[in-house]
């Protein structure tokens, strides 16, 4: 079993841009679809509620590690913590991390997240199958947004 999920995209917009949609909380909601509480910070715990149909009783839980200006933004999180009923806050959480590097047509956007082998092996495997497919789905949704934006 793998360890980490990484995707990339490379989106037709400055850098400057591309790190708006990722570290302003009320940007990174619309794209993520979460409700944010407030702005995220370094070093502090983001609470939220998902806003995808069928999840919207989910709540968000990261903790912010860094946020280095337009080059990293990492936070860690409980992978695929669906169950209202669980208690996750005894498990390792993953770690996402957002890199950013300019290139010629725009930035590249590459987003990993590592450590699932720390996650209890009883839904190992299950988290990473979900959170495999939710990043496909999340640099989609990051591009879509940015291409939008005004």
């Amino acid at each position: 079993m793998k360890n980490k999920v990484e995707k990339q995209v490379e989106i037709a917009a400055p850098v400057a841009k591309v790190w708006g949609a990722l570290t302003d909380s009320g940007k990174f909601g619309a794209w993520f679809r979460v409700k944010l509480e407030g702005p995220f910070v370094a070093g502090e715990v983001s609470r939220g509620y998902i806003t995808w149909p069928g999840y919207e009783h989910i709540r968000w839980v990261a903790t912010v590690k860094e946020i280095v200006p337009e080059k990293l933004f990492s936070f860690t999180w409980h992978p695929y913590a669906v169950d209202p009923g669980m208690d996750y806050s005894k498990e390792e959480p993953t770690l996402v991390e957002f890199r950013l590097e300019a290139t010629a047509k725009g930035t590249r956007v590459t987003v990993t997240e590592s450590g699932f082998d720390k996650v209890p092996e009883a839904r190992r495997a299950e988290a990473f199958r979900m959170n495999e497919g939710g990043w496909t789905q999340q640099v989609k949704n990051l591009e879509e947004y940015v291409l939008a934006a005004k």
